[in-house]
């Protein structure tokens, strides 16, 4: 690992743990009672140091029981299982019978619960369970750097130890799609089938127009970070038609804690051109390595909701060659498996189909768990 590397990780471990601030308001305490010790022109510069070391601290205080605030009304609704000196959490709700247990993982760097709606139509009707990659969630942060190969380990170990059993159908979103895709890639064995719901093309990191999005993540994260720190955090209001327990509102509470920016501040840095050639050998999933194993890319079928990356792209032609671009590596997906499939989105979805329409990727996942029973499902219908 790169020595600015090593550094970076060591300071998101540190920003990850919430008693953080009042350590780093030590720092302009100790140097303002230096100057102030020192007496004549210095004593200015110390005492406004000294105001800033209270402030920071206030606001830590101001953190730290909003923290415990948080902690006692949102308890783990499912089991903290040991994945090897950090736990994680795992929800499991339904009844399997004879079907695969689906397991969901949300899209960026955040808790399973971002899901839940999902969740909730699929245990009705199989096994569902949700998974808190480490640092989201209720999870615990665990070792750094994140990985998106180690936290494919970590899935398959938290599934085991909170007594789950295969086969599972791996559901993914976006870059949840990209670590669904690696788990099934090392434990073919313990999987039915696997769905990828517009899952993250790696090459559209390495070869594509630079997403500010993407670009500037790692940087935002550990920013968003240091304002909750200190007490910064965004005024949630409540409206009276959101409920306290809404799973939207719940998980944004949750990880108002520290360690779920700084956990997606390292693993994000794989989302970069330099980060996917770094680690790609680990986590990309290559032409046929999965084998003949059922696999469904859902995705739309065109680029709703992209047009700020082309509007950004001022030629015309250039355009047109960005879109058929990303049209074209959103297929990739299909050729891990001898046996992948694809299914379009209603018309008018974009990226975030799974919070717009639950319904159709529930029964989509369900037909993939019908399968075996009635035969090979028409994708397109």
């Amino acid at each position: 690992m790169r020595p600015g590397a090593r550094v970076a990780d060591a300071l998101l471990r540190l920003l990850g743990r919430d008693w953080a601030g009042l350590a780093l308001a030590l720092v302009p305490a100790a140097v303002g009672a230096w100057c102030l010790a020192l007496g004549s022109g210095r004593r200015v510069l110390g005492g406004v140091l000294c105001a800033v070391a209270l402030a920071l601290a206030l606001g830590s205080l101001r953190h730290l029981v909003h923290v415990a605030r948080v902690r006692v009304r949102y308890p783990p609704p499912g089991r903290m299982v040991d994945v090897g000196g950090h736990r994680m959490h795992v929800l499991a709700e339904g009844d399997s019978g004879a079907r695969p247990t689906v397991v969901w993982m949300p899209g960026g760097h955040t808790g399973g619960y971002a899901l839940y709606r999902l969740h909730a139509l699929a245990r009705e009707r199989a096994r569902s369970v949700l998974v808190d990659r480490p640092g989201t969630g209720w999870s615990d942060a665990g070792p750094f750097p994140r990985t998106t190969a180690a936290e494919a380990v970590e899935l398959l170990t938290a599934l085991e130890r909170a007594g789950e059993q295969g086969p599972y159908v791996l559901v993914g979103h976006s870059f949840g799609g990209l670590l669904m895709a690696n788990a099934a890639r090392r434990r073919p064995d313990l999987v039915a089938g696997l769905v990828l719901l517009d899952p993250t093309p790696p090459e559209v990191v390495a070869f594509g127009p630079s997403l500010p999005a993407l670009r500037y993540a790692t940087r935002d994260q550990t920013a968003l970070a240091l304002r909750r720190l200190f007490g910064l955090h965004a005024l949630l209001r409540r409206n009276g038609t959101r409920s306290p327990e809404d799973p939207a509102l719940v998980l944004t509470m949750i990880e108002t804690r520290t360690r779920a920016n700084c956990a997606a501040a390292s693993i994000l840095r794989e989302l970069s051109p330099a980060g996917i050639t770094r680690v790609g050998w680990q986590t990309v999933v290559h032409d046929g390595e999965l084998g003949s194993l059922p696999l469904l890319l859902v995705a739309p079928r065109d680029l709703t909701g992209g047009q700020a990356i082309f509007d950004a792209v001022g030629d015309p032609e250039e355009r047109a060659r960005v879109r058929h671009f990303f049209l074209t590596v959103r297929e990739r997906s299909l050729a891990a498996s001898s046996r992948g499939r694809r299914v379009y989105t209603p018309e008018g979805t974009g990226h975030d189909f799974p919070d717009r329409v639950p319904e159709f990727v529930v029964e989509v996942v369900c037909s993939l768990l019908d399968e075996g029973e009635q035969g090979a499902p028409d994708p397109n219908e």
